[in-house]
């Protein structure tokens, strides 16, 4: 077998896990798979000379990649008016595919990556391939450009910053459902009271608009302040949606004949909706990643078959 035709093979076989420490970092399913693109090209032209541990060397020129765009993505963000959010994955049905289901191992909902998208990118980086995919510091060291104990520091601050928030929902997905349903039937109706009874007092509502114009206020805090604008937009906006999985959690997608307009990620911890993030940004929503049902009719037997 040639070099080429081996390195594509181990790369073809890591690929689930590279493009899953790829989301994890930049938050995005499609400039994870524009970051493995740019790795495959690094690999080829760099070669596999002296490689022990393939999976790790792979992995450590993801984070290369990653890097860069998270830093060319800061400095473009400084202009942005309004939220970013994550790029979600829709699941329509219970059934997370292999794909889907490798992107979202250890549970990484849309709380998470909002959190992480708080960090410096150096930070992001060290933390993602630590704790999550267990790469020394002294292999990310040179992706950071820092020491192996300065690498250290940077995964130590960012625990440090995302100690205390609220990133995992309740594991009874059922219960979140029951949550989501209660919310749309309450914004439906415009029930102010009803949908204040369901949010946590300390409530977050992102909302990302994309670039163009604001089509809701970017942020609200507090229940009373998101029940008001679920109550005001509910009875027209709720029609459009049905339930779904955002990143493995309940959460919701709106969609008309011409296709999806919104996806809702919803967080409920202790029985109470503490998080909201609504995409509405249409560029981005024709990219999100969605798995729909296998509805193909099951193979009836011709006749004469038994």
């Amino acid at each position: 077998m040639s070099e080429l035709s081996w390195l594509t093979d181990e790369f073809e076989r890591h690929r689930p896990q590279l493009r899953a420490v790829a989301y994890r970092m930049l938050g995005s399913v499609t400039e994870a798979d524009d970051a493995l693109q740019d790795a495959w090209i690094r690999v080829n032209r760099t070669g596999s000379d002296d490689i022990d541990n393939v999976g790790g060397w792979l992995t450590t020129i993801v984070g290369r990649v990653c890097i860069d765009m998270l830093r060319s993505r800061r400095a473009r963000r400084e202009s942005l008016i309004g939220t970013w959010l994550p790029e979600p994955v829709v699941t329509i049905d219970d059934g997370l595919g292999p794909e889907q289901a490798a992107l979202l191992a250890d549970s990484v909902g849309m709380a998470l990556l909002v959190v992480l998208e708080s960090l410096e990118p150096n930070e992001r980086v060290a933390l993602v391939l630590h704790d999550t995919f267990a790469v020394p510091y002294d292999e990310i060291a040179p992706i950071v450009g820092r020491s192996s104990a300065a690498t250290r520091q940077l995964a130590s601050r960012a625990r440090r910053r995302i100690r205390g928030t609220s990133t995992a929902p309740d594991p009874d997905l059922s219960r979140q459902r029951e949550m989501v349903t209660a919310f749309l039937a309450a914004a439906r109706a415009g029930d102010f009271e009803s949908l204040l009874g369901l949010l946590d007092p300390e409530v977050v509502f992102r909302v990302d608009s994309g670039p163009g114009k604001q089509l809701a206020p970017p942020l609200l805090t507090g229940a009373t302040d998101v029940a008001r604008q679920a109550a005001a937009t509910g009875p027209r906006f709720a029609t459009l949606c049905e339930p779904c999985l955002v990143n493995g959690a309940a959460g919701i997608i709106a969609r008309t004949s011409h296709g999806v307009i919104a996806v809702v990620g919803m967080t409920v911890i202790d029985a109470k909706i503490v998080e909201i993030d609504l995409m509405l940004d249409a560029a981005r929503l024709a990219t999100v990643e969605i798995q729909e049902p296998d509805r193909t009719p099951a193979h009836e037997p011709s006749e004469g078959q038994s």
